[in-house]
């Protein structure tokens, strides 16, 4: 089974990521920074923070599911904003999306909130609302369950990728979903966690009994070189005892985000 965890920065590249997910067809992937916006057909908007201004594609949500027929495709609001039609504002919805190839049963699933609520009339102020996504789909090729976890980690403006408190109790509320998992099978957790490779929140999940691949594997980073600002890593991926890791990469290429694609291969 191949899990990929991304960062899709809200389609930015969206024909390098498009071509790469039809060529690597992943069996489960697990997408942050989503757009979804149904309420119109243009194919680019705008994101507008301040100086951050970005170009998203508009229908995010939908480019994928088209690039993954054969998968169940699942959008998991965190917040409803505005993206912008040159000065024309438009209701778009941004947050986590999975995806399950139809072959792999869902049995169970969760949508939770790990930071703030979910936020019906803005994005918010920053650190913004943040959910997280569980899916166990049984394996009949394995005759197992498989539980998949994905979030995206706050932003926080001012102290970075530093441990704070919202942290640690985002953690806290990402440890319960864990939780609810049974341990007894594979169990895989994953995101753009915002956070340094020693922060408080990697430490409190891996003395839950699980190890993260990305640090404990060597890799220099989980940024591409569309990232121009300083610290290399915000990816993650975790695995419980009773994962058994075939392979594991950070895929720095071909570019398909200023984040790189995590793979696993179960």
């Amino acid at each position: 089974m191949k899990i990929m965890c991304l960062n899709g920065w809200g389609g930015v590249l969206h024909k390098e990521l498009t071509t790469f997910l039809q060529q690597s067809d992943p069996d489960v992937l697990c997408l942050q920074e989503v757009v979804h916006t149904p309420g119109t057909s243009k194919d680019w908007l705008t994101y507008k923070d301040g100086e951050h201004v970005l170009p998203q594609r508009a229908n995010f949500f939908s480019d994928i599911s088209g690039v993954l027929p054969d998968h169940e495709a699942i959008f998991c609001p965190a917040a409803q904003g505005v993206l912008w039609d040159e000065d024309i504002a438009i209701d778009s919805q941004w947050g986590l999306a999975t995806f399950v190839r139809r072959e792999l049963l869902i049995v169970e699933q969760e949508q939770a909130f790990v930071h703030k609520q979910f936020s019906p009339h803005s994005y918010g102020d920053h650190p913004r609302s943040r959910n997280a996504h569980r899916v166990t789909i049984f394996d009949y090729e394995k005759d197992r369950p498989v539980s998949i976890l994905h979030t995206h980690g706050l932003r926080d403006v001012e102290n970075g990728k530093a441990d704070t408190p919202a942290r640690r109790q985002q953690a806290e509320k990402l440890l319960h979903m864990i939780r609810r998992c049974h341990h007894d099978h594979p169990v895989i957790v994953c995101g753009d966690l915002n956070v340094e490779p020693r922060s408080e929140t990697l430490e409190m999940i891996t003395e839950e009994g699980f190890t993260e691949l990305v640090t404990s594997r060597g890799f220099d980073g989980t940024r591409t070189a569309s990232y121009k600002k300083p610290g290399r890593f915000a990816d993650y991926l975790f695995v419980n005892a009773a994962t058994a890791v075939l392979e594991f990469d950070v895929l720095a290429a071909p570019e398909v985000s200023d984040h790189c694609p995590l793979v696993l291969q179960i």
